[in-house]
C-alpha cells in the first residue's frame, strides 16, 4: 500500500513538472468599441441567406449555384474532411489496440541424434496494447485535433460567405455593364439621328459643315463605347459563370439594376462581430490548437506508460496437444537525453502558439475597421446616388432647353453638344454610382459574417 501511495505521489510530482517552461508573448486581447464610427440607424438582423433580401430570383439561383459548385469551396470541404480525419487518428492513440498473428511453418531438419526430422507446427495468436494517458499528452493532442478541425470547419465557412459575396458582387456588376451598354446605344442612336438631320441642313445650306463635323465627331464618341463595354459584359459573364462553377457562357439576369431591391441596412453591433465572422472563429480555433499542443509538447519530456498483453497457442506435429501461450507485461519509457529534441519541440509549439496569438489579435482587428469601412461606404456612397441624381436632372433639363434654343436659332449647335456630353457622362456615373451603392451593402453584409454564427459549427 506504501509502495503503490509513494508510486503516485511521485507521478503527481512528475505532472506538476511537465518540462521546461515555455516563454510565450503576451498579446493585448481585442475589444470592441461601444459603437462603430458611422451609425446609420437601426438595422435589421442578418438573414443566413442575405442575398435573398435584392429581391432577383437569378441572383438566388446563381449565389445558391455557386455554393454548391464552386471549386474553392469543394476544396475547403476536402480540408474540413481531412482534418476531421485527423482528429479521428488521434483519438485512436488514446484507445487500445488488438491485432492478431499466425505463424506456420513446414521444416526438416536434423536432430541431435543425426536423425532427419520434419515438423508442421502453427502458433496462432491475439495481441493487445494499451498506452496509458497518465499526463494528458494524448487527451492534449486530440484536443489540438478537434480545434483544427473546427478551423477548418470555420474556414470552409469563410470561403462560402467569399464566394456568395463575390458572385453578388459580380452580378450587380453586370446588370450595370448592362444599363451603360444600353445608355451608350440609346446616345448613339439618337446621335446618329442628330447628325443626320443636320447633314440634311448642311446639304440645303441652312447649317454650316462644321456642325455637321461636330455632330459626326459625338457620333463616333457614343459609339467607341459600345464595343469595350460589350467585352467588358462579356467578361463578366465569364467570371459569374466560373464562380457558379460553369463552363464559361452566357448569364440570365434581370433587367438593369432597377429589377433589385434595395436591401435593408443590416444590424451592426460590435459586441456581436467577434462572433459572427467565420475568419475570427477560425482564428480563435487554430490558437486553441496551438495551446493544446504546447501543452502536449511538454508533456513529452514526462515517462510514458505501455501495457501489452498476448495469448495465444502452440501447434506441432511434434507435440501431443496444443500448448497455451500467454503474456503480460507493461513498460515505462521516461527520456534521459534527446540531443534537446524535445526542448526544440517545446520551442516550435511556443512560438507557433504566439503566431496564433497574433493572427487572432490582426483578424479581429481587421473584422472592426472592415466593418467601419463599409458602413462609411454604404453612408458616402447612398449620399453620392443621391447627389448625382439631382446632376443628372439638372443636366437634362439644360439640355432639354439647349436643344429648344438650337431649333430655334438663339445657339450654336456646341452648345447642344456640351450639354449632351454632360448629360451622358452624368448618367454613366449614376449607374455607376448605383452599382458601387448596391456592392457597398454586399460587403457589409459580407464584413458582418453574412448570418454567420460560430456556435452553428459545435
Amino acid at each position: 500500500m506504501k509502495r503503490a501511495t509513494g508510486a503516485i505521489a511521485g507521478l503527481a510530482l512528475l505532472a506538476g513538472c511537465a518540462g521546461p517552461a515555455v516563454q510565450t508573448a503576451q498579446v493585448p486581447s481585442v475589444l470592441p468599441p461601444p459603437d462603430f464610427r458611422v451609425d446609420l440607424g437601426p438595422g435589421v438582423p442578418v438573414d443566413r441567406d442575405w442575398w435573398r433580401s435584392f429581391g432577383d430570383p437569378q441572383l438566388t439561383l446563381l449565389v445558391d449555384e455557386a455554393l454548391a459548385r464552386n471549386a474553392d469551396i469543394g476544396i475547403a470541404t476536402a480540408r474540413v474532411r481531412e482534418a476531421r480525419a485527423q482528429q479521428d487518428l488521434a483519438r485512436s492513440a488514446m484507445l487500445p489496440t488488438l491485432d492478431a498473428a499466425i505463424a506456420a511453418t513446414d521444416a526438416r531438419s536434423v536432430n541431435p541424434f543425426g536423425q532427419p526430422v520434419e515438423q508442421r507446427a502453427a502458433q496462432p495468436q491475439v495481441q493487445a496494447g494499451w498506452e496509458v494517458d497518465l499526463f494528458g499528452r494524448l487527451s492534449d493532442q486530440v484536443s489540438a485535433a478537434r480545434s483544427g478541425w473546427l478551423a477548418t470547419e470555420a474556414a470552409r465557412a469563410a470561403v462560402q460567405l467569399s464566394v456568395a459575396s463575390a458572385t453578388a458582387s459580380a452580378y450587380v456588376t453586370l446588370l450595370a455593364l448592362d444599363d451603360r451598354l444600353a445608355l451608350a446605344q440609346r446616345t448613339a442612336e439618337t446621335r446618329k439621328g442628330s447628325r443626320d438631320l443636320i447633314a440634311r441642313r448642311v446639304r440645303f445650306g441652312y447649317s454650316p459643315k462644321l456642325e455637321l463635323e461636330q455632330a459626326e465627331v459625338d457620333y463616333q464618341a457614343a459609339l467607341l463605347l459600345v464595343p469595350a463595354l460589350e467585352q467588358a459584359r462579356m467578361r463578366q459573364e465569364n467570371a459569374l459563370s466560373v464562380l457558379a462553377g460553369r463552363v464559361p457562357g452566357p448569364v440570365l439576369r434581370a433587367q438593369g439594376l432597377a429589377a433589385l431591391d434595395k436591401p435593408a441596412t443590416p444590424e451592426a453591433l460590435p459586441s456581436e462581430l467577434l462572433r459572427r465572422r467565420p475568419d475570427i472563429a477560425q482564428a480563435e480555433y487554430q490558437l486553441a490548437a496551438t495551446d493544446s499542443n504546447l501543452a502536449a509538447a511538454r508533456k513529452h519530456f514526462l515517462p510514458s506508460l505501455r501495457l501489452s498483453a498476448s495469448a495465444g497457442a502452440a501447434f506441432s506435429t511434434l507435440l501431443s496437444g496444443p500448448v497455451g501461450l500467454w503474456s503480460v507485461g507493461g513498460s515505462v519509457l521516461a527520456p534521459l537525453f534527446e540531443g534537446g529534441r524535445l526542448r526544440a519541440g517545446a520551442e516550435t509549439a511556443g512560438a507557433q502558439r504566439d503566431a496564433a496569438a497574433f493572427s487572432y489579435r490582426k483578424v479581429a482587428l481587421t473584422a472592426l475597421r472592415e466593418v467601419n469601412d463599409q458602413l462609411v461606404a454604404v453612408d458616402a456612397l447612398d449620399r453620392q446616388v443621391r447627389i448625382q441624381t439631382k446632376q443628372r436632372d439638372a443636366l437634362a433639363e439644360a439640355n432639354r432647353l439647349a436643344g429648344n434654343r438650337y431649333r430655334e436659332g438663339y445657339s450654336p449647335l456646341l452648345e447642344q453638344l456640351d450639354t449632351q456630353r454632360g448629360l451622358l457622362s452624368a448618367e454613366l456615373a449614376l449607374i455607376q454610382a448605383r452599382a458601387d451603392a448596391l456592392n457597398a451593402r454586399v460587403g457589409l453584409f459580407q464584413a458582418l459574417g453574412g448570418g454567420w454564427a460560430a456556435d452553428e459549427n459545435n
